[in-house]
C-alpha cells in the first residue's frame, strides 16, 4: 500500500475515532494524491534495468495512482502534470536518445535502444492516459468525443506496438538516457 493512502487512512480513522470529525475525503481524492506530479524526468524514467515490464512500469506512472478514480474528476492542474510528464518523455526520446544511440555502439548502443523503447511505451502511455481523461470529461459534460477517441486509437496502437517490442526484448539490458530535458514553455 502507498505511503500516503496508510496516512490519509490513518488521519481519517483517527479524526473520527478521537475527535468525533466527519472525513470528507473522496477514493477520488486518495488516490489522486498518490500521483506526483514532478518536473525532473530521471525521476520517473522507467528506462534503466531490463527489458520486458514496461508497460506495468509505465502504468505505475501514469495509470496507477488513478486506479477506482472517476476520470471526469480529474483537475486541470492534475491534467497539465501529467502532460508536462509526457512531454517531458518525449523530449527525452529526440534530445536524448537519438543523439547518444547515435554515438554509441555494440552493446551500450542496443541497451540505450531498448531503453528507448520502455521512453517510448512510457511517453505514449501518459498520451493515453491523457486522452481517457478528456474522453471521460467531455463524456460528463454531454460533448462529442470521437476526435479524442480516434486519436486514442491512433495512440493505443502505437503503444501496444511498442509494448510488443519491449516484452519481445525481454531481458535485455536497458540504458536510460542521460541528461536532463525542461518543461516547454
Amino acid at each position: 500500500m502507498r505511503p500516503q493512502v496508510i496516512i490519509t487512512s490513518f488521519l481519517a480513522f483517527a479524526a473520527t475515532s478521537v475527535f468525533g470529525l466527519p472525513v470528507r475525503a473522496t477514493r477520488n481524492q486518495v488516490a489522486v494524491r498518490a500521483f506526483v506530479p514532478t518536473t525532473d524526468y530521471q525521476s520517473f524514467q522507467i528506462s534503466d534495468g531490463v527489458a520486458g515490464n514496461a508497460e506495468a512500469e509505465a502504468n505505475a506512472v501514469f495509470v496507477d495512482p488513478f486506479d477506482g478514480v472517476d476520470l471526469a474528476t480529474i483537475d486541470s492542474a492534475t491534467v497539465d502534470a501529467l502532460s508536462i510528464m509526457r512531454e517531458l518523455a518525449e523530449d527525452a526520446e529526440t534530445q536524448l536518445f537519438n543523439p547518444q544511440i547515435k554515438a554509441a555502439s555494440g552493446a551500450d548502443a542496443d541497451a540505450l535502444q531498448v531503453g528507448k523503447i520502455k521512453n517510448k511505451v512510457l511517453k505514449l502511455t501518459g498520451l493515453a492516459q491523457i486522452q481517457k481523461i478528456k474522453i471521460a470529461q467531455g463524456k460528463a459534460a454531454g460533448d462529442d468525443t470521437s476526435s479524442d477517441e480516434t486519436k486514442l486509437e491512433e495512440e493505443q496502437t502505437k503503444l501496444t506496438k511498442n509494448i510488443a517490442t519491449d516484452v519481445k526484448s525481454a531481458g535485455q539490458p536497458s540504458k536510460a538516457a542521460t541528461g536532463t530535458v525542461s518543461p516547454r514553455k
